[in-house]
């Protein structure tokens, strides 16, 4: 698949533009926890409960939230998600590394799959704010994801600083 920084990117209509900016950054998200131990992905560096895991974790989450909530106006408890961010940081003992890159790959799939043939200024209307943008929801997405991918670079430092 073609990265957002690709030549044919440049003139691609911009839902194109968006989505392949968002697959970049959510493969970033992947690649934090690549050659980890389980027991270095659940570290905890910070007073928070912050981990490499938690963070791809949560992504499912913020997957979930902004393509399955607000597009399909599904509820948190029908799709299967924590009712707030903080709780979708929490880590089980069920939870491996596997599992959620896993989880976390379905929920991008799926995320891909519920705006199949939208445009940007396409309107949903499942999120609490009221009806969106599907280019503001792309946007706020890759201020998540790139949010997250900074902590995740250093968090994922630090633990190979560790070794």
């Amino acid at each position: 698949m073609p990265t957002a920084l690709d030549p044919d990117t440049f003139d691609a209509p911009l839902v194109l533009q968006l989505e392949r900016f968002l697959d970049d950054h959510r493969q970033m998200m992947l690649d934090c926890l690549e050659g980890l131990t389980e027991e270095e992905a659940r570290r905890r560096l910070v007073p928070s409960s912050t981990t490499l895991l938690g963070l791809v974790k949560h992504a499912t989450f913020v997957e979930r939230v902004w393509f399955d909530e607000a597009v399909t106006r599904r509820s948190r408890a029908e799709i299967g998600i924590s009712a707030t961010p903080e709780e979708s940081f929490r880590l089980t003992d069920a939870d491996t590394v596997a599992g959620v890159v896993e989880a976390y790959r379905g929920a991008c799939a799926d995320s891909r799959a519920a705006v199949a043939g939208l445009g940007e200024d396409d309107v949903v209307h499942g999120n609490r704010r009221g009806p969106l943008t599907l280019r503001w929801v792309y946007l706020h997405m890759l201020r998540e994801l790139a949010q997250h991918n900074g902590h995740a670079d250093i968090l994922r430092e630090q633990v190979l600083a560790a070794r």
